[in-house]
């Protein structure tokens, strides 16, 4: 499946976005272009760069093992499409801070991408 291959690249600390023929680069992986329904898409390497789109702090644990407040944003990458994902490090946040990737382990060897303030 096209999202184990996404997932295999987090042990690596990579992050993947998929681009297609037409040019276009999409978030996260699915079988058909979300602009031209394309087939031919291939993963490519992110950067790493982008800038936060949108926010929310969390307050309100989903379950008794997760830590709040914890911020959830979009984030708009250097190569177009927008990252669901968590931010990291000590606030304010706003919208347009300009962001770097940084990893969560996952206890399984994979890691979870996360964003950090970019100095």
């Amino acid at each position: 499946m096209i999202e184990d291959d996404w997932w295999e690249a987090t042990r690596e600390r990579r992050l993947l976005v998929q681009r297609c023929s037409c040019g276009h680069a999409q978030h996260y992986p699915r079988d058909l272009c979300t602009r031209c329904g394309g087939t031919d898409l291939a993963f490519a390497e992110a950067s790493g760069r982008g800038s936060v789109d949108s926010f929310t702090v969390v307050h309100r644990a989903p379950s008794p093992d997760v830590e709040t407040p914890y911020v959830i944003a979009r984030v708009r990458l250097a190569e177009g499409p927008i990252v669901l994902t968590r931010l990291a490090g000590p606030g304010p946040w706003t919208c347009d801070d300009p962001v770097r990737l940084g990893w969560r382990p996952l206890p399984d060897g994979r890691n979870l991408p996360i964003f950090v303030k970019d100095a």
